[in-house]
């Protein structure tokens, strides 16, 4: 057998209304309790009967609860003051930095020599001045800019200059070694030669010198 559902409306009856608002109370605050014991949250309840009799539950005590809830109010009022305020700001930056570019964009045009109609003769005279002074930044700009190429181009060719000289002292010593090894190879193949030719000439000019007894004439007798 289900329960029947009980129609959520106003109880016309009185006694039937006060009887279901004490027991709903009751409830109401056992499932306050619960809810503040299980999750360790911090509730406060209110309520006022049909007679205006008050009835509250707090944990941990109703004080607390309502100063951390006028905290929680004022946090909120200030969050919600805060982005109008940063807007605000942010509306006037903005504001300030579009005139700034306007100026700047109308101060290019004029020194290209656009828009020059409306600006009087201080202002062209200021205008004038004004460019010489960029012209002479420009120049000064590019001649520095020529002076440190050609420091870095003289650095370059004394860096070359300086291995040219390496090159010419290994070159030079290496000619040398190369003119006494030819000298030496010279003069070892003409002492060479000289021996060789030497050689048969003192074999045939040996004489002999032995004593030997006979006639000179053998065969004439």
């Amino acid at each position: 057998m289900t329960r029947k559902k009980i129609q959520i409306k106003r109880i016309d009856n009185t006694t039937a209304r006060q009887v279901t608002f004490s027991k709903r109370r009751k409830g109401l605050f056992k499932k306050a309790l619960e809810l503040s014991t299980l999750c360790d949250a911090e509730i406060a309840l209110i309520v006022f009967s049909a007679t205006g009799k008050l009835f509250d539950y707090a944990s941990p005590s109703m004080q607390e609860v309502i100063q951390k809830l006028d905290l929680h109010s004022e946090n909120i009022d200030k969050m919600d003051q805060r982005p109008s305020l940063e807007l605000q700001l942010e509306r006037s930056t903005c504001t300030l930095l579009n005139k700034q570019i306007v100026e700047k964009a109308r101060e290019l045009r004029r020194i290209k020599g656009e828009e020059l109609q409306g600006l009087g003769i201080e202002e062209l005279l200021e205008l004038e001045q004004m460019l010489d002074v960029s012209m002479s930044l420009v120049s000064k700009t590019k001649n520095n800019r020529f002076l440190e190429e050609i420091k870095a181009l003289e650095c370059k060719s004394a860096e070359l200059m300086d291995k040219n000289q390496q090159l010419k002292q290994v070159e030079n010593v290496f000619n040398a070694q190369t003119h006494n090894l030819l000298e030496q190879g010279q003069s070892s193949e003409l002492a060479t030669n000289i021996c060789s030719s030497a050689a048969p000439i003192q074999d045939s000019d040996i004489s002999n010198t032995s004593l030997k007894l006979g006639l000179p004439f053998p065969d004439l007798f």
